[in-house]
């Protein structure tokens, strides 16, 4: 007997609840995982990539042994659904601080010593170019419509450089920071406030550099913001590279810990639901933020976007930390690459 009060033939039923069990299976093999924060294989991290999608067999299970009516699998099918829905919306993302909260949280001043908080407000975008085949033209284009003053490349190329040139980029961003290559290890920064280099992250096989930008503040005379930019591009977790992933991550991670602004922008070939990734989450303090799940936005796909046959998945993101303000999470396709390009709007408190 179903919810609903009718009784349904006994093969059907019988039917129901072997397709919910086949239906749940999989998803409880993968909750397991999920649940489990440990170095799992190649395989596994893999998958855990899709772990929002196991709502759909879940849900699915759910539904099936309803009409099969027998009560073990009812309740086994919600259990999984609910673990689900709470990976989904999961409680622990933290929540950016807003420039001006942060500067409200700071001891109180006598009204004589109160200034205007200074800020720097930058439109951010980061953008893995797949070997720099990805559109030189859109790519300019989303700079100019989205007034982006901060541009990270992954994957970036001479040639990539070259017509972007040719797009007018470098009017609209006149300060560059780059390496290009043609192996996918290339990276370039370009911004419109100047940019000194801080450093390379060591042991990474595609280049992951820092550079810090210094801009005039709103609010306070003669006040500037200084952000340090790192341009992120792990190795993906495939084959033996598994652990090279997580070094990565885990080199990011000890970079997080340092003082200052900071802005970890770019492919981190890693989602929410990689431990990995949620452990560099917590690595400062008061923990960072990754400005699409405080936004709401996490679930957004940001690969593969060339029409590859997988589900989509958020792999690229925006990290900030806690004292950057951040709003306007946006995601955008560009012909030419199988990733995304990312926006958003950072907030950054003056010095």
């Amino acid at each position: 007997m179903t919810a609903s009060g009718r009784r349904v033939p006994p093969r059907l039923s019988t039917v129901c609840t072997w397709l919910s069990l086949l239906a749940a299976v999989p998803v409880l093999v993968m909750s397991v995982f999920r649940a489990v924060g440990a170095e799992w294989p190649v395989l596994v991290v893999q998958l855990l990539a899709f772990t929002p999608w196991l709502a759909v067999p879940a849900g699915v299970a759910l539904v099936l042994s309803l009409f099969g009516g027998r009560r073990e699998p009812q309740v086994v099918a919600a259990a999984l659904l609910v673990c689900q829905l709470f990976w989904l919306f999961p409680l622990d993302i933290a929540r950016p601080i807003p420039a001006a909260a942060a500067a409200a949280a700071a001891p109180a001043a006598s009204p004589a010593e109160q200034q205007p908080t200074a800020t720097v407000q930058l439109n951010v975008m980061s953008i893995n170019s797949q070997f720099g085949r990805a559109d030189a033209a859109t790519i300019v284009r989303l700079v100019r419509e989205k007034k982006v003053a901060l541009l990270a490349i992954q994957e970036h190329s001479q040639g990539l450089q070259e017509r972007l040139a040719t797009e007018g980029l470098d009017a609209l961003l006149p300060h560059r920071i780059s390496q290009p290559t043609d192996d996918g290890a290339g990276s370039a920064v370009y911004s419109s406030h100047p940019l000194e280099p801080v450093g390379l992250l060591p042991d990474t096989p595609f280049l992951m550099p820092t550079v810090r930008l210094t801009a005039g503040g709103s609010g306070g005379a003669g006040a500037s913001a200084v952000l340090e930019l790192t341009n992120v591009h792990t190795l993906p977790p495939v084959d033996t590279w598994v652990g090279q992933w997580r070094s990565d991550l885990k080199a990011l991670s000890r970079l997080a810990e340092r003082p200052g602004h900071r802005l970890l922008l770019g492919d981190f070939n890693a989602t929410y639901d990689h431990a990995e990734f949620r452990s560099l989450l917590r690595a400062d303090e008061e923990g960072l933020v990754d400005v699409a799940a405080a936004s709401g936005s996490r679930l957004l796909p940001t690969w593969p976007m060339d029409g590859t046959r997988l589900p989509g998945i958020a792999i690229d993101h925006v990290v900030t930390s806690p004292r950057v303000g951040s709003s306007g999470y946006q995601v955008h396709r560009v012909p030419g690459t199988d990733h995304a390009a990312i926006t958003a709007t950072v907030v950054v408190p003056a010095a």
